[in-house]
This record gives structure tokens, sequence and C-alpha cells, in this order.
């Protein structure tokens, strides 16, 4: 089997509810779909999200990276040798992590399907669904409450409250919402970089009542030793999201032992296959892994999910990211029911192509 077409096209989706973090407000995403043609009759599909501040990359640089790196590379190659063409990606698109996990994302999806079987068991089948969260940005503190009750209406049972940038009015937030919604609903709060260590420190003894899961990179990202300063001291778990880029990251960051939890998105890291590597280093030092994503299609959602299914030490999900996009070309990849998030059981990612 060779691969005898590479094709990639930008789309754009606008989000049904624009939101707010720390450091920027969204209000629309643009994807880049790829689809690798084999002479065996069959078609991966991938996805890239670029980001310049997540991921370091623009659209026309992912574009420009298929068009003149991957498709010279996979024309006529071998789809099933996804270990050598990561490797030669790394070497010659080293700073472009979403353009290497819509190439790794494809090629996963061919071996699937051409196994007949969907990805998470191909990859180990470890449990069938896992529940996720659902992702509320920053919001005024009755506007916060009143969303978290609406989203535990609509059968949400794990809520993430963006905060980072008022430590007073995000410890009020968390109070209000826990009474709210009760000692059921697992809460978790993400600062996205917002606060130094005292902050960090007030918020977590302020929060301890509530009970929160874990708080996500409280700190900045280029000082992966201030996140080790608030764990060492942290009432609840610490995770580290924008500080995880690499496998030497995740090695660093265990080593040391500066967090309990690493939050792993595929864009952010390159895909499935960098992702079990950095899963396998946070489980060998005791540290459990979330799956996270960025504002990306169900198809890339997909790829997350059956890499955290087929894993036990990745305990949690946080894979909301397609639910807000309009005419995402590739919904329903995925299914979300009463908080639990479900693959396709159709083979590879579960996408048949893009509408």
């Amino acid at each position: 089997m060779r691969i005898t077409r590479v094709e990639a096209e930008p789309f754009e989706m606008r989000l049904a509810e624009p939101y707010s973090i720390a450091y920027e407000s969204i209000d629309s995403a643009i994807n880049v779909f790829l689809s690798l043609e084999t002479d065996a009759g069959i078609t991966g599909v991938g996805c890239a999200a670029p980001d310049p501040t997540i991921t370091g990359e623009t659209v026309e640089m992912v574009l420009d990276g298929i068009r003149n790196t991957v498709d010279p590379l996979l024309k006529g190659a071998d789809p099933l040798r996804i270990s050598w063409v990561n490797t030669k990606l790394s070497e010659e698109m080293p700073g472009r992590p979403s353009t290497r996990a819509a190439v790794d994302m494809a090629l996963h999806d061919i071996l699937g399907k051409r196994a007949s079987l969907p990805l998470w068991r191909l990859l180990g089948g470890f449990r069938d669904h896992i529940l996720t969260s659902i992702t509320i940005g920053i919001l005024p503190a009755d506007e916060t409450v009143m969303t978290a009750r609406t989203r535990v209406t609509e059968g949400f049972r794990c809520l993430k409250i963006k905060g980072g940038l008022d430590v007073n009015e995000d410890i009020e937030k968390m109070l209000r919402v826990r009474e709210e919604v009760g000692p059921d609903i697992a809460l978790r709060f993400d600062a996205n970089q917002g606060y130094s260590v005292p902050q960090a420190l007030e918020f977590t003894r302020a929060t301890r009542k509530a009970n929160l899961e874990l708080i996500e990179q409280p700190t900045p990202k280029d000082v992966p030793e201030l996140l080790g300063k608030v764990t060492r001291e942290s009432p609840i778990p610490v995770m580290a999201d924008e500080s995880l880029v690499r496998l030497q990251d995740a090695f660093y960051l265990a080593r040391a032992g500066l967090v309990d939890m690493v939050n792993v998105k595929l864009m952010k890291v390159g895909g499935i296959s960098e992702a079990l590597q950095i899963d396998a280093v946070a489980r060998s030092a005791g540290i459990e892994v979330m799956v996270g994503c960025v504002d990306e299609a169900a198809l890339a959602i997909a790829a997350g999910l059956h890499f955290a299914l087929a894993r036990p030490n990745v305990t949690r999900a946080d894979l909301d990211g397609h639910l807000d996009l309009i005419g995402d070309p590739t919904a329903g990849t995925v299914t979300i029911r009463e908080g639990f998030i479900y693959p396709s059981e159709k083979p590879g990612l579960g996408c048949t192509g893009l509408d």
C-alpha cells in the first residue's frame, strides 16, 4: 500500500458562543483538514488546529508545511511506517506540532481502516468511554454560576472553569459554583498562567472546601520551577499544560517532581504517537494524564479520545473543543452522553470523509 495523493484544505468555523481566557478572547477557529489517499482505496484523514500562542503556527505555515514537506515525503510512501514518517517530520518540521499531528492522525486512521478496527482497540483498548469536562470561559461571577447550572442541566458531570485575571474573583466563583451544583459534580480550574506562586497558593487554600479536582497551569510556562513551588504546598493537585510541549518537557517535569498531572494536547505535542510516549514517561513517574484540546473539529477530538481510551494512565479528558463550532464537516465523529464521550465504532478514527 502506497500513498498516492496528499490534500489539505483550511476551513473556518465560527463559535456559537465566543469565550475568554486569561490571555485572549476567541470567536472563531480555522482548522486545516488533511486527506491521504492510497492505492488500496483507503483514505486517511487528519486535522490541524494551528494557534500562534499554543502551537506556534499559523494556517499559512501549516499549508506551506504540507505542500513543501509532507507532500514530497509521503507521495509513494508506505502509510503504515508511522514511526519512520514521524521521525522524518520531526527532523524537518520541529516547530510545527499541529501540522505533524494532522499527518500522524491520518496515518493512524489508515492503520485502523486497514485493520477494520477502531483505533482505540488497536492502541490498547483499556476503556470504551471516558468522562469529559466542559469549559466555562472567563465570565462575571453571576454568569459563571448560571452557565454552570445550565451545563449540569444539560447532563455534564464535570466542569472546567477558566480564570487567572483576578484571584479574589476566581475564589468567589469556585465557591459559588460548588454551592450551586452540589458535591457530585467534578470541578476543575484553569488559570492559564495567570497567577504568581503566592496567588496560586492563596487560591488553592481558599477554595479547599470546594473540593476541586485540580488547578491547571497556575503560573507562567517559561518557568516550570514555579509549578513545583505551587505543587509542594498546594492542598489540591497541580496540572501542567502550557509547560508541556515536548517529550523532553514531560521528562523534566517528572524528574523534578514539579506537578501531579499533565495535560496532553495532540496539537501541542505533535500527534498520537508522541502523546503515547509522553504518557509512558508520566506513568513511570506516577503522574496522571488528562487529554485536552484546543478549538478543533470533531475529527481531532476523536484522535485525542482514541489515545485516551487506549491507556490506563489517561484518567481524565477535557474534550469539548468541537461543541461550539458551527459547520464542522466532521461533526458526529464522537458522541457525548450524560457527560461521557464515546468514539465511533467505525474503523480508524471513525470519520468516513469530510462532508
